[in-house]
């Protein structure tokens, strides 16, 4: 593992939050093509869309030999339970010269809560250009997400600080940090870096996992940037609706990565996320495309309060 800046060690309660994340990952298997999944205990409401990509994309991986994951694309269909195990059962669809398809269905409570088609490919050489990483300062220029995070902790609702101080897997530095709580109004567009805090195996199934674990992390939210909302505003209703992922080139999740996201769009209810994935030398690794759910409670109130 090379240096200058990639991640080499955690504080104690990082590196717990990242062997949480790699237990999450590690899916018991229950027969041939089915797995059971966990949540984390301190999740209380409903389980983390990017757990759920993680997890079934693992799942699929159990399924596959000695080829990489391109693409995936994932439907949320209901929210997950925190508090019960998750079933994946596996779909081998096709296992090709070159090409295997997967479909995953995620399940509980005897219903699915989230399905996603993958395809693995055995690795070729062709053709290649990307989009150029745009010009920002390197992460070991910006704040450590923990002085950032302390530095608003005492602007935020009471209610979130512990939330918002807790240890995570997945460390993101802002290229602009901003206080996401306040109802200032920004252009829909955000540049993060971010890695996992601590080492990770090596095998490029692994990092591919945990990348799909931290692409969901701040792609909604880039949608309530020109609204001057948050994800806690109580209006509103939020929910990733899908999610796709294609996988350009390899790259460690454990060293630094350039997050650009963008939402072209909102509207319906509905928003369009958007965005590119670079490693450090700005080789493009990844896209990234969503949809999510932003519904005002208070407009859908009065429309059905209107309603015949």
């Amino acid at each position: 593992m090379s240096n200058g800046g990639d991640a080499a060690g955690a504080p104690a309660d990082d590196a717990a939050a990242l062997e949480s994340l790699l237990s999450l990952l590690d899916l018991e298997r229950l027969e041939s093509n089915f797995f059971r999944g966990l949540s984390p205990r301190d999740r209380w409401q409903r389980v983390y869309g990017g757990q759920v990509l993680g997890q079934a994309l693992t799942a699929a991986y159990r399924t596959v030999e000695t080829r990489i994951c391109h693409s995936l694309h994932a439907y949320f269909l209901r929210a997950g339970d925190p508090k019960r195990p998750i079933l994946y059962e596996v779909d081998r669809s096709r296992d090709g010269r070159s090409f295997s398809a997967r479909r995953v269905v995620a399940i509980q409570h005897g219903a699915p809560i989230f399905t996603m088609s993958a395809s693995f490919e055995v690795a070729e050489q062709g053709l290649e250009h990307q989009s150029a990483m745009p010009d920002v300062p390197p992460p070991d220029d910006l704040k450590p997400e923990l002085q950032w995070r302390q530095e608003i902790v005492d602007q935020l609702p009471e209610q979130v600080r512990g939330w918002f101080m807790r240890a995570r897997p997945i460390e993101v530095r802002p290229v602009i940090p901003a206080n996401r709580f306040t109802q200032e109004r920004r252009e829909a567009r955000q540049i993060v870096w971010f890695r996992a805090v601590g080492p990770l195996p090596d095998p490029p199934p692994m990092h591919q996992c945990v990348l799909a674990y931290a692409s969901d992390m701040t792609l909604l939210d880039t949608s309530l940037l020109p609204h001057g909302y948050n994800l806690f505003t109580p209006e509103l209703q939020l929910a990733s609706l899908d999610h796709a992922i294609w996988f350009h080139r390899p790259f460690r999740a454990d060293h630094w990565l350039l997050y650009v996201q963008e939402s072209p769009s909102a509207a319906r209810a509905r928003s369009f996320n958007r965005g590119e994935i670079f490693r450090r030398d700005g080789a493009l690794v990844a896209s990234v495309a969503q949809e999510g759910l932003i519904r005002r409670r208070a407009a859908q109130t009065k429309l059905n309060k209107s309603s015949p």
